[in-house]
């Protein structure tokens, strides 16, 4: 190729790039534009993703706990005892007669429940001062024998934790529900017994209890539904007062239940 020839085409070439770049400057612009605008609205997406798996349905750090309130669930000893598997005395000793407690339990009105949000550890010694009530309104049935230690801290860790009360507070206000109610009492007053034979509406068991407490319990039954053995008397946020439930937990009674014994040796 002559040198005047190699001039010329690169001449041309030089005339056409700058032509293109005249011609393609705005597009690349936009098309940069669109770019910039695409990687930032992903990336959003993305941290919007990450927040919101970084939130799971159970919490796990106090401050940020959300319930709406809080099931006080208190247990009938005989049922729990009437059924193929054993229970066994506390070592503080067989516990009175009466309703006991399982535990109280936040809740949210859509019906899940948070659990074990607060990672502090179960310490007796904060409660020693509450230890011989606890023995008698809150003890472990479970076999084999327990001092019902182990029972506390798998109620405060599991539930407790997402009260937003410290632990002394969780146990000391629940004692101070269960004292504010006599189950019992209320049964008994409205002509029903623990017994062998007879059967009891389940409705007729609501009725009794809501004259007492003033609001509607739920009623939960075990041993193939036909036995009292829980009740679900709604609480609200500060573990203070009684409240109507928003929901019930699912009770499983047939329409006539029984309500076996608890003898006390």
């Amino acid at each position: 190729m002559s040198r005047r020839n190699g001039t010329t085409l690169r001449g041309a070439m030089e005339k056409s790039l700058q032509f293109l770049k005249r011609v393609a400057s705005p597009q690349l612009e936009m098309m940069r534009w669109l770019y910039v605008s695409t990687v930032i609205s992903v990336l959003a997406a993305m941290i919007a993703i990450l927040r919101s798996r970084s939130t799971p349905t159970q919490l796990t750090i106090s401050e940020d706990i959300d319930f709406d309130f809080s099931y006080l669930v208190l247990q009938w000893p005989g049922s729990f005892c009437n059924l193929e598997r054993p229970c066994c005395d506390p070592k503080s000793g067989k516990p009175a007669v009466n309703f006991t407690i399982h535990g109280l339990w936040p809740q949210l009105k859509r019906g899940k429940f948070p659990e074990y949000c607060d990672p502090t550890e179960f310490h007796l010694t904060e409660i020693a001062d509450l230890v011989p009530e606890l023995n008698q309104c809150w003890p472990s049935l479970s076999c084999p024998t327990t001092d019902s230690t182990g029972f506390w801290k798998h109620e405060w860790e599991r539930h407790g934790s997402c009260s937003s009360l410290n632990q002394h507070d969780y146990f000391e206000k629940t004692l101070a529900l269960l004292n504010s109610v006599d189950l019992l009492k209320a049964l008994q007053g409205a002509g029903m017994e623990p017994n062998t034979e007879n059967t009891y509406d389940v409705l007729d068991v609501q009725h009794a209890l809501r004259h007492s407490i003033g609001k509607t319990p739920g009623v939960q039954c075990n041993k193939r539904q036909t036995q009292l053995f829980q009740i679900y008397i709604c609480v609200d946020l500060h573990a203070e007062n009684f409240i109507e439930c928003p929901n019930y937990p699912d009770g499983r009674c047939l329409p006539k239940i029984h309500w076996p014994i608890f003898q006390q040796s």
